[in-house]
């Protein structure tokens, strides 16, 4: 692999405080800080801010490409081929695809589930797209799936989600649910149908979450919860080993979550739109309140990068600590100590950032340039 040298860049350091320096780095790690060697590229990174890539824990943006309309599909390589290239254009260099495994037909089934899992299979990525199961707990038909995949080692975060009960109390609203069978390209009837089946495996739905938690926790991967509504539930699913809250619904639950010591997630469109769209939880207020300390794309890429800055002029957070909510914590949260911070040793995932815009000028992945603009590739040198 050639080596790469980062020059003259505002280095983001992990104790918090930027140095203008340079950057060498070789077989995908960061080898050398503060010294560059010869026969070399180089890129010059003067006036840019050189900071970790950012780790996103939870996006599912990528089901847009997929179906961009309802009853418009397209091939799911090309759809994560374009997802790709939006990562890393917005500097995200390790991304946790949220997909649902959903007992819905369609965009959420188990025939999409598995078709995305060989289509990430099939191809070696530049960004380290990692699968991020959300297990809707009443899918008892494709629990013997799911739980082959979490021990065949192909589900690197589990999360609980519970969205059934809402969906059928919803049921008589044909507004509502016709969102539903579209998304699943069945009729109105039919989806009420699938739901009225459905309804029925609730007694066993407490013995399914037992079982793929303890499958998930045997497999070491990290266990997530989901729009948690209730402390209540909350404990029951960190009973399930659940130490990740996303998306918490209420501010009690948000308290309760840190109160143990868990890892609270929201979403950076939140942060960027100055609330949920949902009129849910401020993330931002959440965040400033020690009640979050993790930030994902949600269902918006681009917000990730903006939401740090956007948290930074709200004048509670520097940048520094700031940039932590979308690379350094959610590296964390996901056991990858081997990324989240500029350190010897590292891996190579840097973004390159103009910070009077903000945009991203430049993403390296895995030591490679991976993403650059027309001003970035601009700024490439030749060393030898």
């Amino acid at each position: 692999m050639q080596s790469l040298v980062i020059r003259g860049g505002n280095i983001l350091l992990p104790e918090g405080v930027f140095r203008r320096d340079d950057l060498y780095l070789a077989d995908g790690a960061i080898a050398e800080i503060g010294a560059a060697a010869r026969g070399a590229i180089a890129l010059d990174a003067g006036g840019l801010l050189v900071l970790p890539g950012i780790v996103d824990i939870h996006g599912d943006a990528f089901e847009r490409q997929i179906q961009p309309r309802p009853g418009v599909e397209f091939p799911i390589p090309l759809a994560l081929a374009d997802t790709e290239a939006q990562l890393l254009a917005n500097g995200i260099t390790t991304a946790f695809h949220g997909i649902t495994l959903s007992w819905e037909p369609g965009l959420r089934s188990l025939q999409t589930w598995r078709a995305l899992l060989k289509a990430l299979k099939e191809r070696a990525w530049t960004c380290d797209m990692r699968v991020h199961l959300r297990w809707e707990a009443y899918n008892l038909d494709a629990l013997t799936d799911a739980l082959a995949d979490i021990r065949g080692g192909n589900v690197h975060l589990l999360a609980f989600n519970d969205h059934t009960p809402a969906i059928l109390r919803r049921c008589d609203d044909a507004a509502t649910v016709g969102k539903y069978s579209e998304r699943a390209g069945i009729s109105l009837d039919e989806f009420r149908q699938v739901a009225a089946r459905i309804a029925d495996f609730a007694p066993s739905v407490p013995e399914g979450l037992r079982s793929i938690g303890a499958a998930a926790r045997d497999a070491g991967i990290p266990i997530a919860s989901h729009d948690d509504a209730t402390t209540a539930m909350r404990e029951e699913f960190r009973a399930h080993g659940a130490r990740i809250c996303e998306f918490p619904t209420a501010m009690e639950v948000a308290v309760a979550a840190r109160a143990a010591g868990d890892w609270v997630v929201m979403g950076s469109p939140n942060v960027v739109r100055g609330g949920s769209h949902l009129g849910w939880a401020s993330a931002a207020v959440l965040a400033e309140a020690g009640l979050c300390n993790v930030l994902s794309s949600d269902y918006f890429y681009p917000a990730m990068l903006r939401a740090a800055f956007v948290l930074a002029q709200r004048g509670t957070f520097d940048l520094p600590r700031a940039w932590a909510f979308i690379s350094t914590n959610p590296a964390a949260a996901t056991g990858l100590g081997d990324r989240g911070a500029i350190c010897l040793g590292r891996r190579a995932d840097l973004v390159l950032v103009d910070p009077e815009k903000p945009r991203v000028v430049a993403t390296i992945a895995g030591g490679r340039i991976a993403h650059l603009t027309s001003e970035g590739a601009s700024r490439l040198r030749s060393l030898t």
